[in-house]
C-alpha cells in the first residue's frame, strides 16, 4: 500500500486574480486541486511547507493527503509557479487521485549496495540512464521508490526494467521494450591521465634510445 504525507491547507473562498494576490499578502501560497471529474478544489498552503517539499525533491511522485476542515483529499503535486524575482512559490497545482483510477508518475530508482558491488570494486563507474521511471499506476499502489540491488553486478552488467524491484502494479510508460535504466560502466581514463601516460612512454621510448646510440 503507498504511503500518503499529510499536508494541512484551509480553503479559499474563489478563483481569480485578485483572490490568490490576497492569499499571497496574508502570508500563503494558493493552490489547486484538480481532475478524478470533480470541481476544482481552491485552498492555501503555508509557504514553510512548500517549500521544505520542494527542497527534499522527488516532489512530483511523493504522495500528499491534503486535509481541508476535516477531510482529506489524496493528491500528486505536479507543478509549481514561482515569483520570477524572488524565486518564492506563487501558486501549486495539485492533481486529485482516485482508487481504481490510473495515474502517471515518475518514479525514483534507488541503487543498493554500491560499497560491495563487484564492478564498481573495480573502478567501473555507476551510469544512470533513468533516475526515475515515467509508469502508469493505480493510485492506491503508487509505490515510493523503485530498488537495484547491485551487490552481484560487474563491469559492463546492464540494468533494465525487469531487474528493478517494486513494479509489480505499474506499467512502464515506455512499451515494447525492455529499456536500460543504468549500466555499470568501464572505468574512466582522465584526460590529464592519458597525457601522463603518452609523456611517461615518450620518456623511456627516448631514453632507450639514448642507450642505443652509444652503442657501437
Amino acid at each position: 500500500m503507498a504511503n500518503f504525507e499529510t499536508i494541512e491547507a484551509s480553503a479559499r473562498p474563489a478563483a481569480g486574480k485578485g483572490v490568490a494576490r490576497a492569499t499571497r499578502r496574508e502570508g500563503k501560497v494558493p493552490a489547486v486541486i484538480y481532475g478524478a471529474k470533480q470541481e476544482p478544489a481552491l485552498i492555501a498552503l503555508d509557504p514553510r511547507i512548500v517549500m521544505r517539499e520542494l527542497k527534499r525533491g522527488g516532489w512530483r511522485s511523493r504522495l500528499y493527503e491534503i486535509e481541508v476542515a476535516g477531510g482529506k483529499t489524496r493528491a500528486l503535486m505536479r507543478d509549481v509557479q514561482f515569483h520570477p524575482v524572488t524565486d518564492q512559490p506563487e501558486h501549486v497545482d495539485f492533481q486529485r487521485l482516485v482508487a481504481g483510477q490510473p495515474v502517471r508518475v515518475g518514479v525514483v530508482v534507488h541503487f543498493l549496495n554500491e560499497v560491495t558491488c563487484p564492478g564498481l570494486k573495480r573502478g567501473g563507474v555507476l551510469n544512470v540512464v533513468r533516475h526515475k521511471v515515467e509508469v502508469e499506476v493505480d493510485a492506491d499502489h503508487v509505490p515510493e521508490k523503485f530498488e537495484v540491488d547491485l551487490a552481484a553486478l560487474d563491469i559492463n552488467d546492464t540494468i533494465r526494467w525487469h531487474d528493478l524491484k517494486g513494479t509489480e502494479h505499474c506499467k512502464p510508460v515506455i512499451m515494447g521494450r525492455d529499456f536500460v535504466v543504468a549500466t555499470i560502466a568501464p572505468p574512466l581514463v582522465s584526460a590529464e591521465q592519458l597525457a601522463a601516460e603518452a609523456a611517461a612512454a615518450a620518456a623511456a621510448a627516448a631514453a632507450k634510445g639514448g642507450k642505443g646510440g652509444k652503442k657501437k
